[in-house]
């Protein structure tokens, strides 16, 4: 690719029907844009989709594919373990190349107009994009999720979404839109199906309980075993293979061990430490198709929808 290049990375609120995530993923077909990866996780019903190219082709592509997530998505009848408050959950937009942050912000913008225009979603912005500080962190935007902060904004102004509303989406719900730098969704898996302990050492890793800076995680259970989901938003100040160490400290005092790691999505290149204990755990992870700069030489087929 030559030019300025975004990546965007959208999550949907689906992990489990198959041709509803083609679906979705068959509708960002644009010229200009790569599919770079995506993945469903039927325990989390969620799926990520990772897309790069020309600025302008990226946002439309996530635009078409929020509003084909509002088509085929219904959050009354969608239940998972991960945090929710759309449909199309949450729409990040991230530099890459020949472009800055705050370039990625005015994209990010201008998607979240897109899609409320088009489709009736109502849109927050979140991170580098949020229009007001108490909706930097995403977490604090979708706090109480979808059915909560559906109750929330017919009684509390300051929840209502930035763009759209006051109520949300009957069934699509709302669309978080961000700009934000790269991240890695990092999930560890425990030999133990006690979720209480991936809480509690979710509770000690992350930033907002004072752990390790750049980090964010919640405990779950996911395929019958309990699972610590982080996202590493700052992998220079706390590389992943601390995070790794800290997590085996942890472990070890609740008398578990980690069984195996997983990468959500992609990795830039510059958070591959490569010969690390972290790497070496990771189930059938490979660098040509899950490290960001190998697959931007060689994307993916579009689903045919």
């Amino acid at each position: 690719m030559s030019g300025a290049i975004i990546e965007c990375v959208p999550n949907f609120s689906e992990g489990i029907d198959a041709e509803r995530v083609e679906a979705i993923v068959a509708s960002m077909r644009v010229d200009g844009v790569h599919l770079l990866d995506w993945s469903m996780d039927a325990d989390h019903n969620r799926s990520v989709v990772t897309i790069a190219g020309e600025p302008s082709a990226v946002v439309e592509a996530a635009v078409r594919a929020a509003g084909k997530a509002a088509e085929v998505i219904d959050l009354t009848r969608q239940q998972g373990a991960h945090p929710r408050i759309g449909a199309a959950d949450v729409i990040p937009f991230v530099p890459v190349k020949g472009i800055k942050l705050e370039q990625c912000v005015l994209l990010a913008r201008q998607a979240g107009l897109e899609i409320w225009r088009r489709f009736g979603v109502p849109v927050y912005f979140y991170e580098a994009a949020a229009a007001r500080p108490d909706r930097v962190n995403l977490e604090d935007v979708r706090r109480g999720q979808f059915e909560g902060l559906r109750d929330a904004v017919e009684k509390d102004p300051s929840r209502r979404p930035d763009l759209g509303g006051p109520g949300l989406h009957p069934t699509a719900g709302a669309c978080a839109v961000g700009a934000r730098k790269f991240l890695v969704a990092y999930n560890i898996y425990f030999d133990s199906a006690d979720v209480a302990i991936a809480r509690a050492i979710a509770r000690e890793v992350r930033a907002a309980s004072g752990g390790l800076k750049g980090v964010k995680a919640m405990g779950v259970m996911a395929h019958g075993r309990a699972q610590l989901s982080m996202n590493i938003t700052d992998f220079d100040a706390t590389p992943i293979s601390e995070v790794h160490r800290k997590v085996s400290s942890l472990a070890a005092r609740h008398r578990v061990s980690l069984a195996e790691g997983e990468v959500i999505g992609l990795i830039p290149e510059a958070a591959c430490e490569r010969g690390s204990e972290w790497v070496r755990q990771l189930v059938g992870f490979d660098e040509e198709t899950k490290v960001l700069e190998r697959c931007l030489k060689r994307p993916l087929a579009w689903p045919v929808n």
